[in-house]
Formats: C-alpha cells, sequence, structure tokens
C-alpha cells in the first residue's frame, strides 16, 4: 500500500538515498527511522550516516536496502549535565569536529555521494552535507523542526562571540539545499529559501497496549508512568516514596549497575519505546522532539522539566502545551522525588492533538518526487514572510525570560561580510502581513515587541480576558473578584494602552553601600512588573461609582482622576483599587510638597501602597513640569515578591513611570527615569533607598550584571555573567523592608561618619597650613602629620562628597581610631550639626552605631572592584573560591553593621557546610560563596557557583535543609531578564 502511494504520479526506478543524522540525541534518528521506513518500502536504497546505534534503524526496519554508515559528521550541543548544555563547549566542540577537518569532510563527502549514486541527500540537521551534495552536483534537502545556525547563534552570542564564523558557514551551507521539509513544533529558520511543512514524523506501534502490558506483567488497572530520561545524573538514586501508591515506573536508559526500588522497572537498552509509551498513562522526562512527538500521537500526558539552553525547547514545548498535553515539572521536585502531584495532575489532563500522524509517509513521498526531478513550489514566500511563519509557533512563549531569541542583528549581516548570498531575512515593509508578535488574543500590538517574555504574553492575555468580565465575577477566584470586576471596567478598550515591564532586581555585590557612592553589581531577575496605562480626556473616562459622586458633589468638571487597580493585592492585604482626584496634587497651579504627598498616602494603610504608582506622577509634575489635563488609568501585576529584598517597589515605580511617560509622549532616558523612581521612593514613600534598585530595574540587561557607581548613578558597563558562573538568590523568609529603622539607622550612621571623618581631616589640614605658612615653629608642630598626610589629599577628604571615595588605607591610617562605635543623635548634632543626608532624619534620643556604618561602604566598594576584576579572570576553581570568599566578608560585614538576621545568617550558614561537605568528599565544589543582598535585615542571600546540576542539587538541598529546621521552604531566584529601558514599551489597541 505504502509502495503504490509512494510510486502514484512519480517515477517507479529505484532511488538512491543518502540520509544523514546529527550527532545531537536519538530524537533526531527515531523520526529518520519511519521516513527511511516509508522509502524503504516503495523500493528504494536508503544509505543511513549516523553515529547513533544501529538498533535504532534494525528494530523497526529489516531490509538489505537499509545501509548504515557510521560516521559523525556534527556534534550536535555538548552537555554540561543531564540538564544543562555547555554552550562553549559545544562551539568549540563543533569547531574541532566539522570546522577544522572541513575540507577532508567535503572531499570525503563528495567521493563516497558520488560513489553510491546518490539521487538525493537528506539531512537531518548535518550543515556541511548540503554543501558536499552541491559539489556533487547533487539535489539536497533537509527534514528537521531547528537548525543548527539559529541554535548556535544564541550560544554566540551568550558565551562565544569569536565563533560567529561557525554560524555563518552554517547558514551558508544549508543555502544550497533545495528546500526544508519542516516539522511541527519548529524554531526559526531563516537559513531555507523554501519550506514544506508536513504533519509530526512518528514511529508506528508493533503492539496494542494490553499486549504490552500481559508480557510486562502489569495489569490494566496499574498507573504506569514511563521515565524517559536520558544521561541521568551519575549517581542518582531513584527511591520507592517517589511514586504514588500503587504506581510502576518504566526507566529508559537505566545503567547495569543503577539499583532500583521494586516499583521501578527497569528497560533493556534496545527496548521500542513507542509501544511503551502507548502501554503507560503518563511520561515523565526532559522535552525533544521524539518525546513531545510520540505523547502527541499516543495523546500521552507529559510530565516535562525544563532543559538550560535547549534552544528548541520552547517551541516544541508551547506545542505541547496548547495541545493540553504537558504538565512542567520544577527541577527541584524532579532531583529531590517530589513527583506524585505532578504525576496525578497528569491524569486529569485530556491531550487533543488533532492533527496528522504520518509525515514519515507526507515526507517520503516529497522525498521521492524531489529524487526524480520535480520541483516543489511549498506556497509560501522566502526570506521575511517564511521566517515570520517560522517564529509563529514558539516565539510568544519563550523558556527563559529575558532571552530574546529573535535572529541577530550580526547574523543578517553576515551574508554581506562573507559575500554568500544575496537577500536578506529582514521583514517586507509591504503591509501585505502583521509581524510575528503584532497580535495578542484581542489586541494588536502598535509599537514595540515582546522580547520573546512569557509573563508579558501572560499579561497580555490576562488583560484581553478582562473585556466582558461579568459584575458577578462568577467566573473568577473568589479572592480575585474585587480586582478583576475592577480592572475590567477601567479601561476604554477603544483607546490605546501603553504597557512597560521593569524587573527586580539581585543585588550581587555593593548592596547599602550605594547611598555612600559604591561601585555595585546589581542582576535584573527573570520576575518582573507589568503596567498598563491609558489616559483619556475626563468626557471619556470611565469612572467608578465613588469616583462620580465625587465629581457630582464638586459640580464642576468633570475631572481629571487617577484610577489604579493592583492584581494579586489580596494576597497582600491591602485594598485592590485606589483612586483619587489629580488636582489632589495641586496647590493653586504649582505641585503640592513631597512631604504633603508622604501624609497623604499614610492616611490609609491598606492603600499606602498606593504612594509607589501615584507617586510617580506627583514627581513629573515637580521635577519636569508636566501637566495632567487627563485622566489616567492604571493597572499593576507584579510577579516580584514583596518582602524578599528583590526590590519589588523598585519594579512598580520603574515601570509605572515608563508606561506613563510612554502614554505621554516624554523622552526620559533609564538613567534620568531611575532617578526620578528613587525620588518617590525616598521621599513620598517614605523610604530612604540608594538608586542601585531603580538604576537596575531601568538600565539592567538579561544575564549582565550592571556595573554602577553610585555618584549619583553612572553606569560603567554591562558586565556579562560568565558562562561557568551562576547566581541564584534564596529567600529567608523574614521580611525585609527598606523603609525599616535598621536600614534608615545604619544609613545615618554611615553619613553621621563621612561628618567626623571631614571634620578630622579639616583639622588636619588646618595644622598641615598652620604648619607649612610658619616654618620657624617647627619645633612647635609634630613634622610627621604634615608628611603623613599631604595638604592636597587632605583638602579632598575635608571636602569628601561621597565616603566611598576614600581608600581603604586612608581609612585605617588616619581616621578609624577617630570615629565612635556610637553617638547618641543629640551628641552628634551639638559637635558636628547636620549629617547632610536629604533622605534621613537624625532621631536625637536613638543611639547610632558609626564606626561599623562607616567602614562597611568603604570596604565594600573595594570588594565590589575586587569582585568585577575577578569576573574575567581564568575559569578556575580558585577564581570561583575567590569571589565567593569576598561575598562571605560583605555578609559578616552586614552583620557587623546590625543588618543581618537569623535567617539569612543560616541560610549563608548552609551554603557554606554545603561548599566544605562537597570539599573534602571528592575535592570539588559547586558552590563557593553567599551574602545578604539589598538593605539587609531579612530578605534574600544571594549565591554564587558553578553552572551545573550538582549547583541545582546542593540549592535545592539547602532549600530542604531550611524548611527542616525553620518550616519555611524558600522562594529561589534564578535567571535574568531585560530592563525597563531594553524593553522600551508596548502600544496595544483593540482590534
Amino acid at each position: 500500500m505504502v509502495a503504490q502511494m509512494l510510486a502514484v504520479g512519480g517515477d517507479s526506478r529505484r532511488l538512491v538515498f543518502a540520509y544523514y543524522i546529527t550527532g545531537h540525541g536519538f530524537g533526531h534518528a527515531t523520526r529518520v527511522v519511519d521516513v527511511v521506513r516509508h522509502l524503504i518500502a516503495a523500493g528504494h536504497d536508503v544509505h543511513v550516516v549516523t553515529a547513533a546505534p544501529e538498533f535504532v534503524f534494525t528494530t523497526e526496519i529489516q531490509s538489505s536496502n537499509l545501509r548504515i554508515r557510521k560516521v559523525l559528521l556534527d556534534c550536535g550541543a555538548v552537555q554540561a549535565d543531564a540538564l544543562t548544555v555547555d554552550r562553549l563547549a559545544s562551539l568549540e566542540k563543533y569547531h574541532e569536529t566539522a570546522v577544522l577537518p572541513r575540507a577532508s569532510i567535503l572531499a570525503t563527502e563528495v567521493e563516497w555521494l558520488t560513489s553510491i549514486k546518490a539521487d538525493l541527500v537528506i539531512s537531518d540537521v548535518v550543515p556541511v552535507v548540503c554543501r558536499a551534495a552541491a559539489d556533487a552536483g547533487i539535489r539536497s534537502v533537509c527534514v528537521t523542526n531547528f537548525s543548527w545556525d539559529f541554535i548556535y547563534s544564541e550560544y554566540v552570542m551568550a558565551a562565544g562571540n569569536h565563533h560567529r564564523s561557525i554560524v555563518w558557514q552554517i547558514a551558508e551551507d544549508y543555502s544550497h539545499c533545495e528546500f526544508l521539509i519542516r516539522l511541527p513544533g519548529y524554531c526559526p529558520m531563516p537559513a531555507f529559501r523554501d519550506v514544506i511543512d508536513v504533519p509530526l514524523v512518528v514511529r508506528r506501534l508493533h503492539k496494542s497496549r494490553s499486549e504490552v502490558r500481559k508480557e510486562l506483567g502489569i495489569g490494566d488497572d496499574v498507573k504506569l508512568v514511563i521515565f524517559n530520561f536520558g544521561g541521568q545524573p551519575a549517581g542518582w538514586t531513584l527511591k520507592q516514596v517517589w511514586l504514588p501508591a500503587g504506581w510502576l515506573c518504566l526507566v529508559c536508559a537505566a545503567s547495569e549497575k543503577q539499583e532500583l526500588p521494586p516499583n521501578f522497572l527497569r528497560l533493556a537498552k534496545d527496548a521500542y519505546t513507542p509501544d511503551l509509551i502507548a502501554a503507560s498513562d503518563c511520561m515523565l522526562g526532559k522535552i525533544g522532539y521524539g518525546t513531545v512527538s510520540e505523547a502527541l500521537a499516543y495523546k500521552l500526558p507529559f510530565v516535562f522539566v525544563r532543559r538550560d539552553y535547549f534552544n528548541e525547547e520552547p517551541f516544541l514545548r508551547n506545542m505541547l502545551e496548547y495541545y493540553q498535553g504537558g504538565v512542567e515539572m520544577i527541577r527541584r521536585d524532579l532531583l529531590t522525588g517530589h513527583w506524585k502531584p505532578y504525576l496525578e495532575r497528569a491524569l486529569t489532563l485530556r491531550p487533543c492533538y488533532d492533527g496528522g500522524i504520518n509525515g514519515g509517509e507526507v515526507a517520503a513521498r516529497v522525498l521521492q518526487d524531489t529524487a526524480v526531478g520535480k520541483n516543489y513550489v511549498s506556497g509560501k514566500l522566502s526570506g521575511a514572510r517564511r521566517l515570520r511563519d517560522a517564529i509563529i509557533l514558539g516565539y510568544q512563549l519563550q523558556r527563559a525570560p529575558g532571552r530574546d531569541i529573535s535572529i541577530p542583528d550580526w547574523y543578517t549581516s553576515a551574508e554581506n561580510e562573507l559575500g554568500l548570498r544575496s537577500g536578506s531575512p529582514h521583514a517586507e515593509e509591504n503591509g501585505d502581513a502583521t509581524f510575528p508578535e503584532s497580535c495578542i488574543d484581542n489586541f494588536q500590538i502598535l509599537h514595540g515587541e515582546l522580547h520573546g517574555l512569557p509573563d508579558t504574553v501572560a499579561f497580555l492575555k490576562s488583560l484581553s480576558a478582562l473585556e466582558g468580565v461579568p459584575e458577578s465575577g462568577k467566573n473568577t477566584e473568589k479572592r480575585q473578584q474585587r480586582e478583576r470586576i475592577a480592572a475590567a471596567a477601567l479601561f476604554n478598550w477603544e483607546e490605546d494602552i501603553y504597557v512597560a515591564r521593569a524587573p527586580g532586581r539581585l543585588d550581587v555585590m555593593g548592596g547599602i553601600a550605594d547611598y555612600s557612592g559604591s561601585l555595585v553589581l546589581q542582576m535584573p531577575i527573570r520576575e518582573a512588573c507589568h503596567v498598563a496605562v491609558q489616559k483619556n480626556h475626563p468626557t471619556k473616562q470611565k469612572f467608578w461609582k465613588h469616583a462620580q459622586a465625587r465629581q457630582q458633589e464638586k459640580g464642576e468638571g468633570p475631572f481629571p482622576v487617577l484610577q489604579i487597580v493592583s492584581f494579586g493585592s489580596e494576597l497582600s492585604n491591602r485594598a485592590p483599587t485606589f483612586d483619587m482626584d489629580i488636582s489632589d496634587f495641586l496647590e493653586g497651579d504649582k505641585p503640592i510638597s513631597y512631604e504633603k504627598a508622604y501624609r497623604y498616602f499614610a492616611q490609609d494603610p491598606s492603600q499606602r501602597w498606593a504612594a509607589y504608582v501615584a507617586g510617580t506622577i506627583l514627581v513629573l509634575m515637580t521635577e519636569l513640569g508636566v501637566r495632567f489635563t487627563d485622566s489616567i488609568c492604571i493597572l499593576v501585576s507584579s510577579a516580584v515578591p514583596e518582602g524578599k529584598g528583590v526590590s519589588s517597589s523598585a519594579a512598580v515605580e520603574v515601570a509605572t513611570m515608563s508606561a506613563i511617560a510612554a502614554a505621554l509622549g516624554l523622552d526620559i532616558t533609564p538613567r534620568d527615569l531611575a532617578l526620578l523612581c528613587q525620588k518617590v521612593e525616598n521621599h513620598i514613600v517614605g523610604a530612604p533607598c540608594g538608586v542601585m534598585d531603580q538604576m537596575t530595574s531601568a538600565c539592567g540587561e538579561a544575564n549582565k550584571l550592571l556595573a554602577m557607581v553610585c555618584q549619583p548613578a553612572e553606569v560603567k558597563e554591562l558586565v556579562t555573567i560568565p558562562n561557568h558562573i551562576r547566581f541564584w538568590g534564596l529567600d529567608s523568609g523574614i521580611r525585609h523592608s527598606v523603609g525599616g529603622k535598621d536600614y534608615g539607622s545604619v544609613r545615618i550612621g554611615a553619613f553621621m561618619g563621612r561628618k567626623i571623618i571631614k571634620s578630622e581631616a579639616s583639622a588636619l589640614l588646618d595644622k598641615s597650613m598652620a604648619y607649612a605658612d610658619a616654618t620657624q615653629h617647627v619645633d612647635d608642630m609634630n613634622s610627621e602629620d604634615y608628611e603623613e598626610h599631604g595638604i592636597e589629599l587632605l583638602k579632598a577628604e575635608a571636602s569628601l562628597e561621597y565616603l566611598c571615595n576614600l581608600p581603604t588605607h586612608r581609612y585605617q591610617a588616619a581616621y578609624a581610631k577617630k570615629l565612635p562605635e556610637c553617638i547618641v543623635g543629640e551628641q552628634f548634632l551639638d559637635e558636628y550639626g547636620d549629617h547632610n543626608d536629604t533622605a534621613t532624619i537624625i532621631d536625637p534620643k536613638r543611639n547610632y552605631g558609626v564606626k561599623a556604618a562607616t567602614k562597611h561602604p568603604i570596604y565594600e566598594n573595594f570588594r565590589v572592584e575586587a569582585f568585577k576584576a575577578l569576573l574575567t579572570a581564568a575559569t578556575t576553581d580558585e577564581q570561583l573560591s575567590a569571589l565567593g570568599e569576598l561575598m562571605y566578608q560583605c555578609h559578616y560585614s552586614y552583620s557587623d553593621c546590625g543588618l543581618g538576621s537569623d535567617g539569612t545568617d543560616r541560610l549563608v550558614q548552609l551554603v557554606q557546610e554545603m561548599q566544605h561537605r562537597k570539599f573534602s568528599h571528592d575535592g570539588k565544589s559547586s558552590l563557593f560563596g553567599a551574602k545578604i543582598t539589598g538593605g539587609g535585615s531579612g530578605g534574600t542571600i544571594c549565591i554564587i557557583g558553578k553552572n551545573c546540576l550538582r549547583s541545582s542539587e546542593e540549592i535545592f538541598e539547602i532549600q530542604q535543609r531550611y524548611k527542616a529546621a525553620t518550616g519555611y521552604l524558600p522562594f529561589i531566584f534564578e535567571g535574568s531578564s531585560p530592563g525597563a529601558g531594553k524593553f522600551g514599551y508596548l502600544k496595544i489597541r483593540r482590534r
């Protein structure tokens, strides 16, 4: 039957196909099996060139027409461990495997293709063979869901810029291909001229579910999960309690030495997994084309774990979740055996994939027709239109927030640099189609882009879902009813809405030294705040009922009104809405003072949160003279956890001001916007923070540390985090507040110390100047003072603007002994006058610590500079140890200032125990240091470690040990995302 179908309308002669398979994973080999099976069934010869085991093919195909040639021509992605790709190692391995021997490979393959008299070369998806086929005068076709130019381009940007030529050469190789047979779940593949889409390519079933279970001795009533997880971590012990009672687990790729509990069954290495998949109730494993396609084809729920830097994964995951076939398991639950809730949830899914699963047959037909000379026209335009189509499936839902996986600018110019081809994958601006990100549900994106951020997509979807929310709120959870009903009535859906996004931040180094002018290193985190803003003329504004009553009471108007809805308010025990007349911010024609605004928002504790949002309007009025004649509606939705020391407040302020600025057409640089937002927090909220939080949220970039000198806010550079280093945040569960008294008193102590140092320097300067003017009295003066301190040096120290400009050696030599450990506010004011800090006020009755608070920023600035320099040092354990030691020193300096806490101290101690336990065990360590972050007194610690699976395991173990000791399960922060400046803004309108 298959042979007849393939032969219809085609040439009946026996054809010779050369089918090359990449060295990346079994998924490529298993899908090739089904295409090859159909070609051989039609009577053709197929030479498979692969490094995969022969049983993958011979289990399914027993024919003399199948020839297997064991050759590896590319390396795919090199794994650092079971769940992580080593990007730089992948590039270097490809260079070794495919670049250095390229001339030899081309010569060998041309000779071999000629010798077998190949009619067509098929690649899945080895680049160099497309060029070899062209050199041999043979047509070639690629069959794949991703291509290596796309995968490696991200690796180059992140880890190996000097390997750019690899990506360009791969793209040039693919350009010799006739066309692409594209599989579902595809990535952008801009190198191919034309595309033919086919259904899923999956292996057929040999046995029924009941036959497989009978052979295994498993009854139909037993719940069965297949654990399809190649490359399991070494020494990993599967435990009986990991499965729900009565369940059995089939384990693929288990080593012979691995001991399994009685409810885990080891499968033979050559077991035919499609039959076992279809006989199971769900699958647990890593996402790849093979696992996803067969799970969808046989409607099997798939519990999956994400992998780092497997850049085809987001597209496959998007397809899996679209067809309701996936449950995501977080990595720590996989490693710690917390499987039960995921497996039980998987049974509630009803996978609904309704597409074809005969992609092997369809592809074989296309390949046969191509081999006999047919020219296929894909029906899709080449170039930009095709690239737009390629991105649609998975572009919006990315695995890692902040990772922009669009084609990099340097990639699109590669053809010109190498003189490879004409044409460009840039979009044609002919108006015949929308851009890939131009529509989300009911909204059209008129300006801006999503940057591949799934949280932004989710926010837009939630915004779209608001329209038509019934007043009863019957379709929402009770605790969300008020805010959703209020939000649904907030906007005029026919007018433009502006959306901004700003992330929280992880304080890697610098912390509280920012207000003393230190260098700081800050990383924008994955979690972010989204704000939607709309301005309307008051006559068109949809007022809430109480706002309407207020307008009517005034008797004139309508007047401009500010209305705010905050999602998640019920979880934070605050009112979900806030509104005010914008005229409340005015006295006559001038803005009210910040002090009056502070008192205004302090009246109602349940609405004090609104100061972070509404305060941006007053700051724009006061600092930039902006006039608000329109009503303003604001929706705030923040995923940055509050009270954990990761700058949830800065994220709200920056996102709000960015969205308002966009709505009003204001052009404010990210730096200036951050400084304005600091004024909101310092003067209207009343929290005496430095500027690093707002600067990171506004100016940061994904996977980079913002290096900034806080004098007041000079961005030095964006430091790329080395590929082998990773940072985590671990929440102590002890609520942190930058407005807390401890933080404020330490800040006051530091400014007192600066004032005392300046006073001491002035005294020494007077003595030195007097000595210089009266040399005849040399016997009456201590000449060592003059020689040691120097007049110019003392002048600088007497006018010291930022404490961190004082070198550590000068502090220790001249001033450390002069500073008191503590001083009462009243005494300080009597002796030195004001401390000259506009963000804090000295309480005359309070005793302030001075010496520790002064010493910390001076030494912290030195530590941060050393840390930054070490980041670019050679990749060694010594480098990591030194970085970790600097973090430990910072942590204990916080404690000396009084900003430690039992929770953060316990977490740092657990990191140390893990570090030294592992070190003594096998001579290696994965975690190297930790410190309290931000304002201290609770909140989160930052941890540095190797970027590997073992570090993640140790982080999860620390998390569990902390829970066992305290009853609190710490929140883990990992990953990064772009700052508000990099994100820009979205302008959206209902379609």
